[in-house]
């Protein structure tokens, strides 16, 4: 057990709450205190809902592509959000209609993923440029630029410590940045993460998420493997689960009943197990325990799955889906960690 934390009953999860934009969704994040849901989308919006009715507000004029990531800072009064125009643009998130504070131009081509450190000084950003940039969440000034990936940054998380950033790329190169010192220290193996397909020529897969153990004690990188044929989308999903301190991959995580899929993301639940989503032949919450490969348990959406994030209480479950629902999926409560 990771913490003293109600422990969730992946198998008692379900639906409790579905939500509708006009547009399929991107990326999805509850803010810090657990009141509200925002949403990126494959339009130039973001939308806040209210979690306990549902109400939605939405924040025009961020991009001129479209959303594909945020994050949530400054003790939930700013909405950071990063699109395919390659800028981050910042919102102030309890306005009652679009206020935006600030552009800022981050990367050359698409910002892939963004994250907060945990004492939410930090904005990290990976982009198509495979640059790897460091903002102040409050001014929105650039404070370091960290280069090294020689493909495009597909993955960016804050150690639980705060004091190592993690950085993962299309050709499966996990980096471990020193924050302080800004540079890096070491690199994790995720080379499983990648396909290269001669026949199509096209570079495939990637590290699409990471997550440290709350403990800090193991990393985990999800994505996708076996891919005969990228363009059908005919891969399986992966998660490789790397002791801290010796790099060792102690566990290959997949799902025998999951044909066609990519891992979007993960999260460590209180009790230890890990939560994967996943889309492909179907929209999916993965669950594995520490040591078995295969899933645990599986609990099947209503939609394809783009992005989850858990909310503050570690039994609510946000995630966007390509159909435009935001979904809130609860995992009953079990035992006390």
């Amino acid at each position: 057990m990771l913490s003293s934390a109600v422990v969730p009953d992946p198998r008692q999860a379900h639906v409790v709450s579905d939500w509708k934009h006009d547009r399929p969704l991107n990326g999805v994040r509850f803010d810090p205190d657990g009141t509200r849901v925002f949403t990126v989308s494959e339009d130039t919006v973001v939308c806040r809902f209210r979690l306990e009715d549902g109400s939605r507000t939405v924040f025009s004029g961020g991009f001129r592509g479209w959303g594909y990531c945020l994050a949530v800072c400054g003790q939930g009064r700013w909405l950071a959000a990063g699109s395919t125009d390659g800028r981050l643009t910042w919102w102030n998130a309890d306005a009652e209609e679009a206020s935006i504070v600030r552009h800022v131009t981050a990367h050359k081509g698409w910002v892939r993923s963004m994250d907060v450190s945990p004492d939410g000084q930090l904005i990290a950003s990976g982009g198509n440029d495979r640059m790897v940039r460091l903002w102040d969440a409050e001014s929105g000034t650039l404070q370091a630029e960290l280069s090294g990936h020689d493909s495009h940054v597909y993955s960016v998380h804050f150690h639980p410590g705060g004091q190592w950033l993690l950085t993962g790329d299309l050709k499966g190169t996990i980096r471990q940045w020193d924050v302080a010192g800004r540079q890096e220290v070491r690199t994790f193996d995720a080379k499983k993460l990648h396909t290269y397909h001669a026949g199509q020529r096209v570079d495939y897969g990637g590290v699409r998420a990471l997550a440290v153990r709350p403990d800090g004690k193991a990393l985990a990188a999800g994505g996708l493997f076996e891919a005969p044929n990228p363009f059908a989308g005919v891969n399986r999903p992966l998660v490789l689960v790397f002791d801290w301190d010796s790099q060792d991959v102690t566990v290959e995580h997949t799902s025998s009943a999951v044909d066609r899929g990519v891992i979007w993301n993960l999260k460590w639940l209180a009790d230890g197990s890990l939560m994967g989503v996943t889309s492909g032949s179907a929209g999916m919450l993965l669950f594995w325990n520490s040591e078995q490969k295969d899933d645990f348990h599986r609990l099947k959406l209503p939609g394809q799955s783009r992005d989850m994030d858990l909310h503050p209480d570690g039994l609510r479950v946000a995630v966007a889906h390509h159909d435009g629902h935001v979904r809130i999926v609860h995992l009953q409560a079990g035992s006390p960690a």
